[in-house]
């Protein structure tokens, strides 16, 4: 088994785990802050819609109250205690023809009740315009008040998202120096695992070349009884020729191990490079985050101005509408019913 290649195997599954980690981190983050935007936005919405209802509620009960229906008469829960007796003297302007109490031409008090009805009509349009002024005062103070809190809102949205733009780059910028740090130690430890083995392999083949074995030294074949007797388990009684070949064959493994030793250093540069495109996908990652962030501010700038000209296009609906149900036309009918 190949323990060095296993543990480099399980050091990257931990780099890419922590990677991944944080990669989730910063989705589940954003997520969060997305929800959060809605909530604020659906909760905004609620608030205005409240406020548009309960203004419509309030000018109902200001300026558009049961008593100024023209045919409020027809359905006053008072009408009985407001009633008057049928006839109250033979001047009672209710008396018709048939009742001989009045005739035509003897209204004597026209100039009174004309100039009464014309300053009754002058009071009510004053009180009319007041009326209004105040409506516009404080329809004013109201949307001063709804772009205020707005306002306020987008700043908290803004200072929320600085905050957790910052803590995205710290992240980035730990799991960066992490990173930088594993590659850092994982390299010192290759190369002192490259010095160990290479000074391994050299006293291997030093004791080797030193060695009987490889000498062919004559001496070990010699017998304790005499030079000229010899002992022949160790006798090799090897020429020069292969002595020659064995030391090619020797040479040709120093080469063999230098060329994998080469190939073993062509494998780290491109685990090097390989580390160094990741780092710079990460960076163009990022940089795109950075540019959908933007884009999604826009989004939320333009939604919030939209809803602004909404709420705008609603008020102006609304005064154009109580303009509309207060017209002159039902003080006229009212004048006229008066008259008659």
């Amino acid at each position: 088994v190949d323990k060095d290649a296993l543990d480099t195997q399980v050091k990257e599954r931990k780099i890419q785990e922590a990677a991944e980690k944080a990669r989730n981190e910063e989705l589940a983050n954003e997520m969060k802050q997305n929800d959060k935007i809605t909530c604020m936005l659906e909760e905004r919405q609620k608030n205005d819609i409240r406020n548009i209802n309960k203004a419509i509620t309030e000018f109902w009960k200001n300026f558009q109250k049961p008593e100024t229906r023209r045919e409020f008469d027809l359905s006053d829960p008072q009408a009985l205690k407001k009633d008057r007796p049928a006839r109250l003297s033979d001047n009672d302007p209710r008396c018709t023809v048939s009742g001989l109490q009045k005739f035509m031409g003897e209204d004597l008090n026209y100039d009174q009740r004309m100039k009464f009805q014309k300053e009754q009509l002058r009071e009510w349009s004053l009180q009319q315009q007041r009326d209004w002024k105040n409506a516009l005062a404080e329809q004013k103070y109201a949307d001063y008040l709804y772009d205020k809190n707005r306002i306020e809102l987008d700043q908290k949205i803004m200072e929320q998202q600085r905050k957790e733009e910052e803590n995205r780059r710290a992240v980035c910028a730990a799991t960066k120096d992490f990173n930088r740090s594993q590659a850092s130690e994982l390299a010192e430890v290759k190369k002192l695992e490259r010095y160990q083995k290479m000074k391994d392999d050299m006293d291997e083949i030093s004791s080797l070349l030193r060695g009987d074995l490889l000498s062919e030294n004559p001496e070990q074949a010699v017998s304790s009884f005499g030079r000229h007797r010899v002992i022949t388990d160790r006798w090799k009684g090897m020429n020069q020729d292969q002595l020659m070949a064995i030391r090619y064959s020797q040479q040709q493994q120093v080469l063999e191990k230098l060329r994998l030793k080469e190939e073993e250093r062509r494998r780290d540069a491109e685990w090097d490079r390989q580390r160094i495109q990741a780092a710079r996908a990460q960076l163009v990652l990022e940089r795109h985050q950075q540019r959908q962030n933007r884009e999604c501010r826009q989004a939320l700038d333009n939604v919030n101005a939209a809803l602004s000209q909404e709420q705008k296009s609603k008020n102006i609906y609304l005064k154009e509408e109580a303009y509309s149900n207060c017209p002159t036309g039902q003080y006229y009918a009212q004048f006229n019913t008066t008259s008659r």
